[in-house]
């Protein structure tokens, strides 16, 4: 079985499934297999199994692995939540107002 100290990504765990699709390009078959028999035993998370598989095929298929660096940094997927909380604090929030009033005088059911 395939510890986490033999993957070829080190930080597999921890990559967001976009990042993994662009990583896992520069893989080679053997490497791929790897990283599905580990997602499999461990996590064994649908999308991430379909994005691995589907490389495999490929690769299966004739394609060749992308050159490059398996460990550059793609743009991240979405940026990261601020950290510490939300900057509104009682002295920045909007002073209270009367809740609106429903219908104005004079239309039915409204008294006037």
């Amino acid at each position: 079985m395939t510890s986490h100290d033999d993957l070829p990504l080190a930080d597999y765990d921890h990559l967001p499934l976009g990042a993994l699709r662009h990583r896992i390009r520069a893989l080679t078959e053997e490497r791929l297999r790897k990283l599905l028999e580990y997602e499999r035993s461990h996590a064994d998370r649908l999308p991430v199994v379909e994005v691995v598989t589907a490389r495999l095929r490929q690769l299966e298929g004739g394609a060749t692995p992308s050159p490059g660096e398996p460990g550059a940094e793609p743009l991240p997927e979405r940026p990261d939540p601020p950290r510490g909380g939300s900057p509104v604090t009682p002295q920045t929030a909007a002073e209270p107002s009367p809740p609106p009033r429903h219908g104005h005088p004079g239309h039915p059911g409204q008294a006037e």
